[in-house]
């Protein structure tokens, strides 16, 4: 039983330190842009264009 409790309270544990990774993530702006970063790498092709000769 003593077990039991235990693995209740190391659970609860790790649960509440991935809940307070996703606040500070969604607090800190890390998913304001979903979009954006799809897109940008079709646009940014600049770079890479062959010389001509």
């Amino acid at each position: 039983m003593e077990i039991i409790i235990l693995l209740i309270a190391i659970s609860l544990t790790i649960a509440l330190l991935f809940l307070g990774a996703f606040v500070w993530n969604m607090k800190s702006g890390q998913y304001d842009d979903t979009y954006g970063p799809s897109v940008r790498m079709l646009f940014e092709d600049k770079k890479g264009q062959p010389k001509k000769e």
